[in-house]
């Protein structure tokens, strides 16, 4: 069993999400990004997968301690973190303000493609030379 397969473990046990591992480890000042923490995840003989070095699964259960049972000075329950994740599955932790966007109004008809007939004009300048490939043996 190598890092992959704990760390795959512990993100379905624990039902976390690819933003909130990232959180995770941001409370221990370890940065990564949701592309790399998705290669972790990848089947091994997939061509993006990538090896969980000991350094992520070690930054991640000192964060992950953090997460659940908090700091010395503001303790958390672990239980009560995890019912939290489970009764929010699919509402991220930051919730993004909404756009004032207008409603669309039906669907408005669409105008034909008419595909022009035209050749685009150029011009002499843009001409550099004519080239004559011979590709393949010479011909006597």
């Amino acid at each position: 069993m190598n890092n992959n397969d704990i760390f795959k473990k512990l993100r379905v046990a624990l039902q976390l999400r690819d933003d909130q591992i990232v959180e995770i480890l941001q409370l221990v000042d370890f940065r990564i990004s949701k592309a790399e923490l998705g290669a972790f995840f990848r089947n091994a003989d997939h061509p993006n997968y990538m090896e969980c070095g000991d350094q992520v699964l070690r930054n991640f259960l000192n964060g992950l301690v953090i997460h659940l049972r908090g700091t010395k000075e503001s303790p958390k329950n672990p239980m009560d973190v995890i019912k939290s994740h489970k009764a929010n599955p699919s509402q991220p932790t930051e919730q993004k303000p909404k756009q004032n966007t207008p409603p669309k109004k039906g669907n408005a008809p669409k105008k034909p493609f008419q595909a022009s007939t035209s050749k685009p004009k150029i011009k002499k300048s843009d001409v550099v030379e004519k080239v004559k490939y011979k590709n393949g043996k010479l011909k006597k």
